[in-house]
């Protein structure tokens, strides 16, 4: 599997990164996790919209989902539109809420150019096995973990701390997740994001390979929070930053 970092900027866009947003690639497959604000035009430097396999949404906050309204004027009103439909995989209700965002009726929606499945807890998309754990977060939202060939890929999406991302990323090759909180901080909201401590306490409870920081606001620094991340995991910490490729 190949991991490229199209948008890592936490909670909003940021002045050099889109909002959430990564691409992992397989076999000729392209499967997108996350389409956040100012995610489509990154996205489209390294895919087109036609090659676009599937799309898996963690949470339905805009930071994580608001481009599928660009995809959805892309896939019916490009250039050789209509394209196949492409699957987009997410928390119950995500059609009617994506139509929502767009002004749309809700039927049909934007289900004449996306077709919309709930997450099971298993499934098959492409060439990967994907499974899900529902994580602690304001709204429904998912940790996501991608398999394939033997190796696999957690990704937190948007969580606080909870024993359900240990599990589902136990032995993971590599732990993408967020860090959009600070250390220390006395004023951090319960429920809602990691820590880069928490990050590496995480990754170590699940004795995960690599550890992948991302989804760091624009007011706070990266490099710190990957720092900050090394006081609890022993092992590789790196950043996702955009264009970033790494090889799992």
């Amino acid at each position: 599997m190949k991991l490229t970092v199209i948008g890592c900027s936490g909670s909003v866009p940021g002045p050099d990164s889109a909002a959430s947003s990564y691409l992992v690639t397989a076999d000729g497959f392209h499967l997108v996790l996350d389409l956040g604000s100012g995610a489509l035009g990154a996205l489209q430097r390294h895919i087109a919209v036609p090659e676009i396999g599937a799309i898996g949404l963690s949470h339905l906050h805009p930071d994580h989902c608001m481009d599928l309204c660009g995809l959805y004027v892309a896939a019916r009103y490009a250039p050789g539109a209509p394209i196949p439909r492409i699957p987009v995989f997410g928390p119950p209700g995500t059609a009617g809420r994506m139509a929502l965002a767009y002004d749309l009726p809700l039927d049909p929606g934007m289900e004449e150019e996306l077709e919309f499945h709930a997450w099971q807890d298993v499934q098959q998309v492409g060439p990967f096995t994907i499974r899900t754990a529902p994580m602690v977060h304001p709204v429904p939202a998912y940790a996501i973990r991608v398999e394939h060939g033997g190796t696999s890929l957690v990704y937190t999406g948007d969580t606080g701390p909870n024993d359900a991302l240990v599990e589902l990323a136990r032995g993971a090759d590599v732990l993408l997740s967020e860090a959009a909180l600070t250390d220390g901080n006395p004023d951090n909201p319960l429920d809602l994001h990691l820590t880069p401590s928490d990050a590496g306490e995480h990754a170590t409870k699940a004795g995960v390979k690599r550890l992948v920081i991302t989804h760091v606001p624009p007011w706070y620094d990266r490099v710190t929070q990957a720092e900050h991340a090394r006081r609890t995991f022993s092992g590789p910490v790196e950043l996702a930053t955009p264009d970033a490729v790494f090889d799992i």
